[in-house]
C-alpha cells in the first residue's frame, strides 16, 4: 500500500487496527414511570465521561504540555453544555425516549448543525461533538471502548484517523508507527508523529479494512510505503533498512553538539519550530540551537475565552527558561484563514487566507494586541526572546506594530516592571510584497524570517490542500528562489539576519541551494536538525555557492531537484 510519509522511519510489528465503530441505537419509547431511571442512567454517563476525560487531560498535561491538552478542557465544556445536555434531557422528557436514542438524536443534529456551517473553525467543532457525543453514548450502553492506554505489545496502529483523545491517552512506549486512511504532512497525525518521533504514514486509503489485529506490518515513514504479512524476503530488507536508518540517526547524534558549521567554517544557525512549551524537550535533545519559531495561536486555541496576560507570560517564560539564552523568536498571534477563536468575532470571507487574519487582525484588536506584547516583553527577561510580526505587506504595518509595542513598553514602565530594552524586532517574509520591497522594510525591523509555505502559495497561486493542483506547489520554483535571494541580499545590505521556518527550511534538497543564497538561520522540525546539520557541515561555503548559482540559471524546479541530487551524490552525502 502506497501512503504519504509523514514522520520518517521505519516500524515492523503488529498491526493494531483502531475502529471508531459507529453505534446505531434504536428508538425505545418509554412510559412515565421509566422516565426517572433514563435521566439517571444519562447523569451516570455524564459522570463516567467526565472521569475519563479529566483522566485523559492530566495524562495529556504531563506527556505533552497544557497547550495540548486544553482540547479536553473544550471537550469537558461540552459535557456541561445546557444547550447539548439540556436537550438530551428533554427529548428524555417530553418525547418520552431512551436515553441513548436522545443522546444519538441530539448529536446527530449537533453535527449536522456545526458541518453545514462555511466557517472552517466551527466545522472543526463537529468532530469535538461526535468525540465526546459517541463516549456518552458508549457510556449509556455500558460499551468498552478500546483502551489505547492498556496496549500489551508493541504495535504499529491503523486507524480512519487518530482523533487528539486518541493520541493523548495512548502508551507512547508501545506504539511503533502511526497509519491513517486520511490526513496530510500537517494533519494531527503527521505532527503528532514527529512531535513524538514515531513514523508515520496518512492518506492510506481502505487501510482498516485491509489490515487485520494482529497481522505482521511494514510501515516505511520514508517512502510512505506499508506491507500487510510481507514474504520473509521483504521482510529481511525492510529490517536491514530499519537498522541502516537506525544507524544513520545514531551517526546524526554524535553532531548534537557540533555547531552548523562549513568545511571552511562559515557558521549558520540550525534552529526548531514549536507550538507549545513542551516541544522545546525535542528541539534540544537534537541539538536545536534556538527556536526560530514559537507558534503562539495555540495558546489561543480550543478554550471558551482570551488567554490572560498572566497564562501568556508563564507560556513564553517556560520556553525561555528551558532554552537557557538560547534565541527564541516569538511570532505574535496568526489567527485568521483556516483557525478562527470562537471567542472573536470574524467575518465570513470568500478567500479567507487572503483576508483579515494575523497582523491585520491584531492592529485592529489593539488592546487583544497590546496584551499579548505585554506578556513577551515581561518574559523577556527570562531569556533572549526576539519579537516577529507575521502576514506582513508593507512597511506601514511594521510601523503600526512597532507604535504598539512602544505603548505596551511605555505602560511597562509606568507599572515599574522589567523587560529587556534592547528586544529584538523582525518580521516574517511571506506575501510576495514584503519579499520585493524587502530593501524597503529592512531598515525598519532587526532580521527577517522567511515562511515559505504561505509564500510559495501565494507566488504559484496554489492552494497546497487542493489535490488536483497540489502538484504546482513547488518550493524550488525559479521564481520562490529569487524572491528567496532577493530578501536575503536585501537583509545584508542593512547588517540583518534571514532566516527561515518553512518546510522549505528542514528540506535536504533545498539545505545547499539556501546555504549557498546566504541564509543565516535555518528553522524545522526538532527532527529534522540532525540530517540539515551534517548536509552543512559536508561541504564548502564555495560549493554551495557553487551549487546556489547553478539553480537560478535552471529554468524548473524539476532540473533544479535532478541538479541538486547529483551534486549530493557527487559529494558522497546520504539524505533519508
Amino acid at each position: 500500500m502506497k501512503g504519504i510519509g509523514a514522520s520518517p522511519g521505519i516500524a515492523i510489528g503488529k498491526a493494531y487496527v483502531l475502529t471508531h465503530q459507529e453505534i446505531k441505537v434504536d428508538q425505545k419509547n418509554i412510559e412515565d414511570k421509566e422516565i426517572a431511571k433514563e435521566q439517571q442512567k444519562l447523569e451516570k454517563a455524564i459522570e463516567i465521561s467526565k472521569k475519563q476525560l479529566q483522566t485523559i487531560k492530566e495524562k495529556a498535561v504531563s506527556e505533552l504540555g497544557v497547550s495540548e491538552a486544553e482540547i479536553f478542557k473544550a471537550h469537558l465544556l461540552v459535557l456541561e453544555d445546557p444547550e447539548f445536555i439540556g436537550q438530551i434531557q428533554y427529548s428524555i422528557e417530553n418525547e418520552k425516549i431512551n436515553a441513548a436514542y436522545a443522546t444519538q438524536k441530539i448529536m446527530e443534529q449537533f453535527i449536522k448543525v456545526f458541518q453545514s456551517m462555511d466557517d472552517a473553525y466551527f466545522k472543526e467543532r463537529a468532530a469535538d461533538i461526535k468525540d465526546v457525543g459517541t463516549r456518552l453514548l458508549k457510556n449509556i450502553l455500558g460499551i468498552a471502548s478500546q483502551d489505547l492506554s492498556m496496549l500489551e505489545e508493541d504495535v504499529v496502529i491503523f486507524a480512519h484517523d487518530l482523533t487528539p483523545s486518541d493520541t493523548a491517552q495512548m502508551n507512547k512506549n508501545r506504539v511503533l508507527g502511526f497509519g491513517t486512511e486520511i490526513g496530510g504532512r500537517t494533519s494531527h497525525t503527521a505532527i503528532m508523529a514527529r512531535s513524538l518521533e514515531i513514523p508515520a504514514v496518512v492518506g492510506l486509503k481502505e487501510v482498516t479494512q485491509q489490515a487485520q489485529q494482529g497481522d505482521m506490518v511494514i510501515l516505511d515513514g520514508l517512502t510512505g510505503e506499508v506491507f500487510l504479512n510481507p514474504s520473509q524476503e521483504v521482510l529481511q530488507k525492510y529490517q536491514s533498512k530499519k537498522e541502516m536508518y537506525e544507524n544513520y540517526r545514531k551517526e546524526l547524534e554524535k553532531l548534537k553538539d557540533l555547531p552548523a558549521q562549513t568545511s571552511d567554517g562559515h557558521r549558520v544557525e540550525i534552529v526548531g519550530n514549536i507550538g507549545t512549551p513542551k516541544d522545546v524537550e525535542g528541539v534540544l535533545k537534537n541539538g536545536g540551537e534556538g527556536i526560530g519559531l514559537y507558534r503562539t495561536e495555540f495558546l489561543y486555541m480550543d478554550r471558551e475565552s482570551m488567554p490572560t496576560e498572566e497564562e501568556q507570560f508563564e507560556a513564553y517564560k517556560e520556553v525561555l527558561e528551558n532554552m537557557e539564552g538560547k534565541p527564541v523568536i516569538i511570532r505574535t498571534l496568526d489567527i485568521g484563514g483556516d483557525k478562527k477563536l470562537p471567542y472573536l468575532d470574524t467575518p465570513e470571507e470568500m478567500n479567507p487566507f487572503l483576508g483579515w487574519r494575523a497582523i491585520r487582525l491584531c492592529l485592529e484588536n489593539k488592546e487583544m494586541f497590546k496584551t499579548q506584547l505585554r506578556a513577551i516583553l515581561r518574559a523577556s527577561v527570562f531569556g533572549k526572546a526576539l519579537i516577529m510580526f507575521p502576514m506582513i505587506s508593507g512597511v506601514q504595518e511594521v510601523r503600526q506594530a512597532k507604535e504598539l509595542l512602544e505603548e505596551a513598553k511605555k505602560e511597562l514602565e509606568a507599572e515599574n516592571k522589567k523587560y529587556d530594552k534592547d528586544i529584538k524586532v523582525g518580521i516574517m517574509v511571506e506575501i510576495p510584497s514584503a519579499a520585493v520591497s524587502a530593501d524597503i522594510i529592512a531598515k525598519e525591523v532587526d532580521f527577517f524570517s522567511i515562511g515559505t509555505n504561505d509564500l510559495c502559495q501565494y507566488t504559484i497561486a496554489v492552494d497546497r490542500m487542493n489535490e488536483k493542483i497540489s502538484h504546482l506547489y513547488q518550493p524550488l520554483h525559479p521564481a520562490i528562489l529569487r524572491l528567496v535571494k532577493n530578501v536575503i541580499d536585501a537583509s545584508h545590505k542593512e547588517r540583518i539576519f534571514t532566516g527561515m521556518c518553512g518546510e522549505m527550511a528542514g528540506d535536504p534538497i533545498s539545505t545547499l541551494i539556501l546555504l549557498g543564497l546566504g541564509l543565516d538561520e535555518f528553522s524545522m522540525s526538532a527532527s529534522s536538525i540532525p540530517q540539515i546539520k551534517k548536509i552543512i557541515r559536508s561541504v564548502s561555503m564555495e560549493e554551495a555557492k557553487q551549487i546556489a548559482q547553478e539553480a537560478l540559471s535552471l529554468s524548473t524546479s524539476e532540473e533544479i531537484k535532478e541538479m541538486v541530487e547529483k551534486k549530493l551524490d557527487h559529494l558522497n552525502i546520504t539524505i533519508m
